[in-house]
């Protein structure tokens, strides 16, 4: 008798649901982010307190996600250059995060459901760790121009 060796996309649990059940999450999911996008492009971050205040910013010094809502304001606006000038990390990572959002969706309307290598998993999430520490002390660096 031979075992089967399961691939990496697989049928699960999910490929028993409907389709409508599968897809409530990935729905949401996008209907949320649409949302926060309509409402960063509908009022401006770039004016002081728009959306609060940053801790961090408060304390002095620029993290990794500092710009984020600004550079989201610009890329709605159409102005990727005023993105990058924004948050160069988040505009670099963005092409990422789309795929990501897409196969995820793509998958569920399939009924697939895609077993994580956990070595790419954590190579992947080391080398944003690293990234984002990275951008943080280089936008943090007397007259560095990748301060938001």
């Amino acid at each position: 008798m031979t075992a089967t060796v399961p691939s990496p996309t697989t049928a699960s649990a999910a490929a028993g649901q409907s389709r409508w059940q599968r897809m409530a999450t990935p729905a949401i999911t996008l209907g949320a982010l649409g949302a926060a996008t309509l409402a960063l492009h509908l009022r401006d971050p770039h004016q002081s307190g728009s959306w609060g205040y940053c801790p961090s910013a408060a304390l002095g010094f620029w993290c990794p996600g500092c710009g984020g809502l600004r550079a989201v304001n610009d890329l709605t606006n159409g102005d990727v250059g005023a993105a990058a000038s924004s948050n160069l990390l988040f505009i670099a990572l963005l092409p990422v995060l789309v795929f990501l959002l897409g196969r995820w969706v793509l998958d569920r309307w399939a009924g697939r459901e895609r077993e994580p290598d956990a070595r790419l998993v954590t190579i992947g999430t080391a080398t944003v760790c690293v990234l984002a520490v990275a951008f943080a002390v280089a936008r943090n660096l007397p007259g560095s121009w990748l301060a938001p």
